[in-house]
């Protein structure tokens, strides 16, 4: 099992969202993560899962993370609604962790068996929207981690104001697969 960390953050700051918004609109980078996801198990926050498009992702089993054990999801039999990370000690598939802040905190700071192998870091290199309004997203502690725990191993891929580079956890083997069709997804 792989576990593969996906987010886009502000090169400023580390921001990821502001309220319930992405605070910019890059929508090469959203077709890119959509590629990424396609077809694979993803864990997401409650507020992120509903900012997908009718609340899914092409053919992905969808795990959503809230306190609140009768949230409603739009697909019963392929989104499934968790209270906690630990299911995913064990977890014999591989795992892409797709956000918010609070989810990539967790997986980065809770347990040595919960990081990922993988960290697909794209970065923003823009201005934000100044209209969005709301609590603020940061993944500053998880950057942190990347920083020290994890070697960049591709070069880095640049589009429309986004870079984009694979990190690779320190003496941890990758699957080659799971890392060639990341790349091919990137390159696009």
């Amino acid at each position: 099992m792989t576990k593969v960390a996906i987010w886009c953050r502000h090169q400023k700051d580390n921001i990821i969202g502001i309220g319930s918004d992405i605070p910019w609109n890059v929508p090469s980078d959203a077709q890119k993560f959509v590629r990424m996801a396609t077809g694979q198990n993803v864990v997401v926050g409650r507020k992120t899962y509903e900012t997908f498009p009718e609340r899914t992702l092409p053919e992905a089993r969808i795990f959503v993370l809230t306190s609140d054990s009768d949230y409603e999801v739009s697909d019963v039999q392929k989104h499934l609604v968790i209270g906690n990370l630990k299911m995913f000690k064990d977890f014999d598939e591989d795992l892409y962790i797709a956000g918010g802040a609070k989810v990539y905190e967790q997986f980065f700071t809770t347990a040595p068996k919960l990081l990922p192998e993988i960290v697909v870091d794209c970065v923003y290199r823009g201005e934000l929207n100044p209209e969005c309004k709301g609590e603020i997203a940061d993944i500053t502690s998880c950057i942190g981690v990347l920083n020290k725990k994890y070697v960049k191993i591709s070069c880095d891929y640049e589009k429309d104001n986004v870079t984009t580079a694979i990190y690779v956890r320190r003496g941890e083997f990758v699957d080659q697969a799971v890392l060639k069709k990341l790349l091919s997804e990137i390159e696009g």
